[in-house]
């Protein structure tokens, strides 16, 4: 297996400095959000992944053991340096084992898996509102709006130790691998997310694209985003497919059964995109769109439902709308055309108002008394 990156990290358009912090120095990959003030989130975001970059390097323990020690390095360095004191940061990284990855996880970045469609999340929050979720005590759509969305529950170099989540991962030919910090995710929902994943297929444009999108949606925090492209090599045994024997009636069934199973996949992916609805940009209107806003190898996942009679570029000219043409997720039919009644308001709210008449009495009476 070989991998193909792209990575990309922005400030954002509301703080003043990047806490962010990524690595990629393949086998292995990792993404860091760091907390505790401009130099403390930047020192811990940092000082973490140098060092499980290092112990890689060193062949010393597992990537978990790795994750283990870099927070005790940050929590080590938060007590020494009172400029620093309290500082800590997230952290989300994958190490490639032949074709398999290892996964790591600790605080609210995320790992994403795209495979032939499917778009699931890797990891679990470590957050305040996950752990509601999970209790029962709000539902998801709740936790996207909670005041204590950001409130985490276990983060990097707080505390002497820390329990880290870690899993295996076998990868497949084409499959895409996603890690980001909240600054992603909490600016653009996971449908759009996976529509520029499944639209452009070169790694670093993807990431790039996505950090445009997070931007024009208010961009409130740092963003990183890395995608890890699994490519099958080609020289492998299974992949030249050897006949001889009973090989080649295992190679039959199991082409077999892949297309038994692609079939399935297929039907299953065209009903559920039947059922999603978005709002974007038809014949420069903005038009409501039964499908999705994706053209992956050039097919459109979506068609029009109903094309209104506002411009797109009214429409775009309105910060909140300027990823229109990118296409606006809605839960149903009449979630989008909500949709599109608010966006209807909110042209005929910013347009000029035309002024105010004088009147024709007004001027009727001036030019008599001039007359008399």
């Amino acid at each position: 297996m070989r991998f193909e990156v792209g990575v990309a990290s922005d400030i954002g358009r509301v703080r003043e400095g990047n806490e962010d912090s990524y690595l990629v120095q393949p086998p292995l990959y990792a993404v860091a959000d760091g907390m505790g003030g401009a130099r403390g989130g930047e020192v811990a975001s940092n000082l973490a992944l140098s060092t499980i970059d290092q112990l890689s390097r060193d062949g010393k323990g597992t990537l978990a053991d790795q994750v283990r020690q870099a927070n005790r390095a940050v929590y080590e360095r938060s007590v020494a340096d009172a400029s620093v004191s309290g500082m800590g940061t997230t952290l989300t990284a994958v190490q490639a084992e032949g074709a398999d990855i290892r996964l790591v996880h600790v605080g609210d970045s995320r790992a994403y898996l795209l495979r032939a469609g499917a778009f699931r999340q890797l990891t679990k929050d470590h957050t305040l509102v996950a752990r509601m979720v999970k209790a029962g005590e709000i539902t998801q759509s709740e936790a996207d709006v909670h005041p204590h969305r950001n409130v985490l529950t276990r983060v990097l170099g707080t505390e002497a130790n820390v329990k880290v989540d870690e899993d295996s991962i076998p990868l497949l030919d084409g499959d895409r691998v996603l890690l980001c910090s909240d600054g992603l995710t909490s600016m653009v929902a996971e449908e759009q997310v996976r529509a520029i994943l499944e639209s452009e297929p070169d790694p670093q444009r993807a990431s790039e694209r996505l950090i445009k999108a997070a931007n024009r949606a208010g961009g409130v925090d740092n963003i990183t985003v890395l995608i890890v492209d699994a490519h099958g090599e080609e020289g492998d045994e299974a992949t030249r497919g050897a006949v001889g024997g009973p090989r080649w009636g295992r190679w039959i069934a199991g082409a077999l059964a892949a297309i038994v199973i692609l079939v399935g996949a297929f039907f299953a992916f065209r009903a559920y995109v039947d059922r999603q609805w978005y709002v974007g940009v038809a014949d420069e209107h903005v038009a409501v769109f039964r499908g999705l806003p994706a053209r992956p190898l050039g097919i459109s996942l979506s068609n029009v439902d109903t094309t209104t009679d506002i411009t797109a570029r009214d429409a775009e000219a309105l910060q909140l709308y300027v990823s229109l043409p990118e296409g606006i997720a809605a839960e149903s039919r009449d979630d989008a055309f909500a949709i599109v009644d608010q966006i209807r308001k909110d042209v005929e709210a910013a347009a000029p108002k035309p002024p105010k008449s004088r009147g024709s009495g007004s001027g009727g009476s001036g030019n008599g008394g001039g007359g008399g």
